[in-house]
């Protein structure tokens, strides 16, 4: 947490600094009210506190222009007059609180602490509304899994750019979660947007904010994601999706830690952390210039690859386990485990769709189930569920005798039967495999389908 505090008297300036850092909380200090505009310039501040009476700009002024440029932390005035006026009128235009002086220490802390806190957690209620749906957290005690926590452990640390890459269900999010749950940041906001899902005509308001009248239908002001995250975590998903003038500008608050909303006409700074994903081969879309590489070089300072479930076969049963409580507890259902063969089953298929491919069967698994035990009977690899005829792993179809299929075959029949199933439509039947619509038109290309 960091705080502004205005004061003309060096004393008291110096002895609420004092009071601050005793409790933890960074501070910057102004003298009046035109040095607190300038320092609110060059830095992202969680709340201010300014002395109404200053010789310049005083407490009123600044309180009026920091809610005229739009931002939005806690304001709480401190006046050695008690005039009932000043405070109505300063809580009108928008202070979040008033304190007599002399006035308690605690109170001043509480007051702050209070503040600040209604406000991030009004931001994540909305940031909430707006992005992705929290995954499952992380999970894995494969050697594999082990060095990509260990990974993990020291990057949290730092406070760097970090950019993701894996295939598509491959639990990239996850990976940014635990990397912010881990950090110093872990108490402040999560914020995850996925570039693929937002049209690119409103990506830009969506990311950075608007004014009123910034354009037809903007009717009021929107904060933007940047600033709902406050001192936290941004993960942009799916990058590579970035259409090249947004690029631009996301290149530009990496470099200088500012926006600007659409139609606004001064910089915000912020202060989150940027964490990026993609399962595109971004190397590649550098050299044919579909991604900026300044863009690429400042996401990429630290590089995170999620290794496919397919290459940490181990993980599969406690993954499975952990998916399953968490599908027992949203259907309504009482507890379920994987009995005989069934794990052995989810090991040997290949799961194109990753974790999420996973979370599909075991859920078409927990309709098909009697009881508690999952069997591997129960286990539908097509999602043709009630169709009679449920596609063996290879593994199993070796066992049987069959010849085991390769990854290709396998991929490619997955597709075929998610195509049929949803009459040839390529964006549901990318979201039943758990792929992107980008990924299974290029498979489409691919297989000749």
């Amino acid at each position: 947490m960091k705080v502004l505090v205005a004061d003309d008297e060096r004393n008291i300036r110096e002895s609420i600094q004092k009071l601050l850092e005793l409790e933890g909380i960074d501070s910057s200090l102004a003298s009046d009210g035109r040095e607190a505009v300038e320092l609110l310039k060059s830095e992202a501040y969680d709340a201010v506190v300014t002395d109404l009476r200053m010789p310049g700009m005083g407490g009123q002024e600044l309180l009026e222009r920091i809610r005229g440029d739009g931002l939005r932390f806690p304001v709480i005035m401190i006046s050695a007059l008690g005039e009932i006026n000043d405070a109505v009128k300063a809580l009108k235009s928008g202070a979040t609180d008033y304190l007599i002086k002399p006035f308690d220490p605690d109170e001043l802390i509480h007051k702050i602490r209070s503040a600040v806190s209604n406000r991030r957690r009004e931001d994540q209620i909305e940031a909430g509304a707006r992005t992705e749906v929290a995954p499952s957290r992380f999970v894995g005690e494969s050697e594999v899994a082990r060095a990509l926590k260990r990974a993990i452990d020291k990057i949290a640390r730092s406070d760097t750019t970090v950019l993701i890459s894996g295939e598509s269900g491959s639990g990239k999010e996850v990976v940014a979660r635990e990397i912010h749950s881990l950090s110093p940041r872990s108490e402040e906001a999560f914020v995850a947007v996925n570039i693929g899902g937002i049209h690119e005509s409103l990506m830009e308001s969506e990311l950075f904010g608007h004014e009123k009248g910034a354009f037809t239908g903007a009717d009021g002001r929107k904060i933007g994601l940047f600033e709902l995250a406050g001192a936290g975590t941004l993960f942009l998903d799916e990058i590579g999706e970035m259409p090249l003038p947004l690029q631009v500008k996301l290149l530009r608050v990496l470099q200088e830690r500012r926006i600007r909303r659409l139609g606004g006409t001064r910089d915000i700074p912020v202060g989150a952390r940027i964490l990026s994903a993609t399962n595109r081969d971004i190397e590649t879309m550098v050299r044919e210039g579909r991604f900026r590489e300044d863009l690429y070089y400042r996401l990429n300072v630290v590089r995170v690859e999620v290794p496919p479930l397919r290459e940490r076969r181990a993980d599969i049963g406690p993954i499975a386990g952990h998916i399953l409580e968490k599908l027992c507890a949203r259907m309504g259902r009482g507890r379920a485990r994987l009995g005989p063969g069934a794990e052995e089953a989810l090991s040997g298929y290949s799961f194109p769709g990753n974790v999420r491919e996973l979370e599909n069967v075991l859920e078409r698994a927990l309709i098909y189930a009697e009881g508690e035990e999952i069997l591997a009977a129960d286990l539908d690899f097509s999602g043709r569920l009630g169709s009679g005829l449920k596609a063996l792993p290879p593994a199993t179809a070796s066992r049987a005798g069959a010849s085991p299929k390769s990854l290709d075959t396998v991929e490619r029949d997955a597709i075929e039967q998610a195509l049929a199933k949803q009459g040839g439509n390529r964006t549901k039947a990318a979201e039943e495999l758990g792929i992107s619509r980008r990924t299974i038109l290029n498979k489409i290309k691919k297989y000749g389908l």
